[in-house]
């Protein structure tokens, strides 16, 4: 089925912030899904990228989130309200920045176009169950009773309804283009998109329903749509964009957390190894930093600390480097070169989320919570949506002795990551064990507000579940 016209109707059924509560909800149980890869280096880099995407697009400001998902196959998918859901795959068989950039711009370019709300409305138009279906699990998520099976179908319910809404030829051709634009004034390769949708094809056709056949099944590619984007990029001059270590180095990275089992474990060790012999600068680098990971993943800290030592063989450094090597010191228990490690670190990537994380383990593992606080609220002020500080904050809040401000700041963890039932819980937690009166006053306050939030969700999802 195809897309119907943009209009005023449309966005009156399927409005902007009845789209972003139903992405909201669905990101909420979708972190508890044992496939969501929580890692801040992964999660700043992708959100940067796709920062940097959508700058330049009409119709903005977009808010976009783009995360990673553990999986080898070749595949991206949207989700209502801006997310973005990212396959290991996709990184780990992207050749170059730009090319994982094109397959970026095109599941953003379905967000500006408001592809995901339109075919959300026809669907709800067509009498189709499983969007009202969602929304009512999501309903029950919100009242605390319920919670899409605990996470682990979120992911699986997202590309069911990526597999359902099957975007028209017009749309996937609109979201080529639009991707084209933004890929081409981010300063990124524009053959970064025809190379990728070559692999995608040859990758269909070689090993149907492996690799580029999990992209293909819910993004159609056709010689029309490759032709388009082979002319467009024809016409401009040549782009030598210059990727970053980053990707190197997540690449690597991904390439161990996608194994999941011994033979494919083993065989990611293997072309690691391979690359470690083969490559040479950041490439090389990176190989044996991947290898540095996996040891580390398996306790094995010696080999991991030798292969960090090739990593940063002539003098080569990054955030990533120095946040294992961080991690290495903290396991071995050598928590004052932990320390000192961090601080450097952070002195000199101040604005690496990862590096600033680590940071808080080895204070807080160090029994430095004051230090902690202190250094959380200087990151709360730098990085206001990074919801994980808080959680922390509370940690180091409970182990002072410090209740009322431990609750307070879990508070704001569930409120920031959408389970805002639970906050209400725990501010009403930390009202009670508070005999301030002004306190209690901010506290009432807050439970009104997060409540008024409740309802307006709650309605919002009950009137989409009636559609």
């Amino acid at each position: 089925m195809g897309i119907p016209s943009m209009g005023a109707a449309s966005s009156a059924e399927l409005s902007p912030m009845l789209e972003r509560t139903l992405g909201d909800a669905i990101m909420e149980q979708g972190r508890h899904d044992p496939n969501y890869i929580n890692d801040p280096d992964l999660n700043q880099y992708l959100t940067a990228m796709g920062h940097k995407l959508v700058a330049s697009a009409p119709g903005g400001p977009w808010r976009i989130t783009v995360f990673g998902v553990r999986d080898p196959q070749i595949n991206a998918f949207t989700l209502p309200g801006g997310y973005v859901g990212v396959n290991s795959g996709l990184l780990v068989s992207a050749q170059n920045e730009s090319e994982l950039a094109s397959v970026l711009a095109h599941e953003i370019g379905h967000v500006v176009q408001r592809h995901i709300a339109r075919g959300m409305t026809q669907q709800a138009q067509n009498s189709h169950l499983m969007l009202a279906a969602i929304a009512g699990a999501l309903l029950a998520a919100l009242a605390g009773g319920g919670d899409l099976a605990m996470g682990a179908a979120a992911f699986g319910q997202a590309a069911a309804v990526d597999r359902q809404l099957g975007f028209s030829r017009q749309a996937e051709q609109e979201a080529d283009r639009a991707g084209f634009e933004m890929l081409r004034r981010a300063g990124y390769d524009p053959q970064g998109m025809v190379q990728m949708f070559t692999l995608l094809m040859k990758r269909s056709g070689l090993n149907e329903g492996a690799g580029g056949g999990a992209y293909m099944s819910t993004h159609p590619l056709s010689i029309q749509r490759l032709s388009d984007i082979e002319n467009r990029a024809s016409e401009l001059p040549p782009v030598h964009h210059r990727d970053t270590d980053t990707f190197w180095y997540l690449r690597a990275k991904l390439r161990v957390v996608q194994a999941q089992d011994r033979q494919t474990r083993e065989e990611a060790l293997r072309q690691l190894r391979q690359d470690a012999g083969s490559l040479t600068g950041v490439q090389r680098s990176a190989a044996w930093y991947g290898l540095a990971y996996a040891a580390w993943k398996s306790n094995q800290l010696d080999q991991a600390d030798a292969a960090l030592q090739k990593a940063r063989a002539g003098g080569v450094d990054s955030p990533e480097l120095a946040c294992l090597a961080i991690q290495l010191a903290s396991q071995r228990g050598d928590q004052k070169s932990a320390r000192a490690q961090a601080q450097a670190a952070g002195t000199r990537w101040p604005d690496n989320e990862a590096l600033a994380l680590a940071r808080v383990d080895v204070l807080q593992k160090a029994g430095r919570d004051n230090e902690a606080i202190q250094f959380l609220a200087q990151r709360v002020a730098q990085w206001p949506d990074l919801a994980i500080l808080h959680r922390l904050q509370a940690q180091s809040y409970e182990r002072l002795g410090q209740k009322v401000q431990a609750r307070r700041a879990m508070a704001k963890y569930y409120e920031q990551t959408g389970a805002l039932s639970t906050a209400v819980e725990q501010l009403q937690q930390a009202r009670s064990l508070s005999s301030n009166f002004y306190t209690k006053s901010e506290l009432d306050a807050q439970i009104s507000a997060i409540r008024k939030r409740l309802d307006t969700e709650r309605e919002l999802l009950q009137r989409f579940k009636r559609k």
